[in-house]
């Protein structure tokens, strides 16, 4: 039993294959001009058009054979009433040729929901799907803390906190627009805060899990004008973030005590985020499953799907 599952976020074009005990995801960062912070929806879904065939046909070229019973495809950003990007269609109508094709089921979940997937997925949690716990999704546009609670073969994502304004990634971009760094700026801010020896900050306020980074920005920029050096701005704006984060995980383990944090989104592979949070005892995925990608959308699928011939199938975790 193997199933497919597809992701065509605003950021990067993603295919996968997952059989219960391996996968594979093939993904590529769509094109965004040097300076510029993103791309407009025309650009994104014109960009994943042309990536999705040739990614498409890469992972195929790799199951020899393979028998697909399922395809998933993530439909729109978060499984709420509304909740819509263009982008989203080209993955749902490649998964609907699919699945016809193939005559297979074919499976629609939210790109949140393949987050927090690929995150318990990776880290070997998956028992979380099942229970109650915390997730943060951290990515460029969004900083949401989640209540997730097991809904069926998937799970049920509520904002209880997280940003009021700008998200956690857009800060991290403009910062790195700042220093004229490649978007997105996640890694090469990363690297850069390593270099880092001040650990000046500013503390953001919080309250009931939310806060706003709108402020953070024109502190990043002060410390700059001021400082001048990239790595020490680089360490400065990371330490915000991830500051406002713990300060918001702290408040969330009163309001809901036992519930384990997971960290899911491209922002939650940041080194300091880890570091900082490591005391709450977080769940963080393996950073190459942190950032926008497919294979958390064909976990789902597979446990959709996994009793449809009744057989059941145990899911696996991956190698370190």
């Amino acid at each position: 039993m193997s199933v497919i599952g597809i992701d065509t976020s605003n950021y990067t074009t993603s295919i996968a294959y997952f059989d219960g005990t391996d996968g594979e995801n093939c993904s590529r960062l769509l094109p965004v001009k040097q300076g510029e912070l993103g791309l407009r929806q025309s650009d994104a879904v014109f960009a994943h058009t042309k990536s999705l065939p040739e990614l498409s046909g890469r992972l195929f070229s790799n199951l020899h054979g393979e028998k697909i019973t399922a395809v998933g495809v993530s439909t729109r950003p978060r499984a709420v009433e509304g909740s819509y990007m263009p982008c989203f269609l080209v993955g749902y109508s490649h998964a609907k040729l699919l699945s016809d094709a193939l005559g297979v089921p074919l499976v629609e979940v939210s790109h949140q929901q393949g987050h927090v997937a690929a995150s318990l997925w990776s880290a070997n949690h998956m028992e979380l799907m099942d229970q109650p716990h915390l997730a943060w999704h951290l990515s460029g546009g969004t900083t949401e803390l989640l209540l997730v609670e097991p809904e069926g073969k998937n799970v049920k994502c509520s904002k209880i906190g997280g940003t009021t304004d700008i998200s956690a990634g857009q800060l991290i971009d403009r910062t790195g627009q700042l220093l004229a760094l490649p978007f997105p700026s996640g890694k090469h801010l990363d690297a850069l805060s390593r270099e880092a020896k001040s650990r000046e900050t500013f503390k953001v306020k919080c309250s009931d899990m939310s806060f706003s980074l709108s402020g953070v920005q024109n502190k990043v920029q002060q410390f700059h004008a001021a400082q001048g050096d990239p790595a020490e701005t680089a360490g400065y704006a990371l330490r915000c973030v991830a500051g406002a984060v713990c300060l918001a995980t702290q408040q969330a383990l009163k309001a809901y005590p036992g519930l384990r944090v997971v960290f899911s989104g491209g922002v939650a592979s940041n080194s300091l985020l880890r570091e900082m949070t490591a005391p709450l005892n977080p769940i963080f995925a393996q950073p190459q499953f942190s950032t926008d990608n497919a294979m958390g959308v064909a976990v789902l699928t597979y446990r959709a799907t996994e009793d449809s011939n009744g057989t059941k199938h145990p899911v696996h975790y991956p190698a370190k």
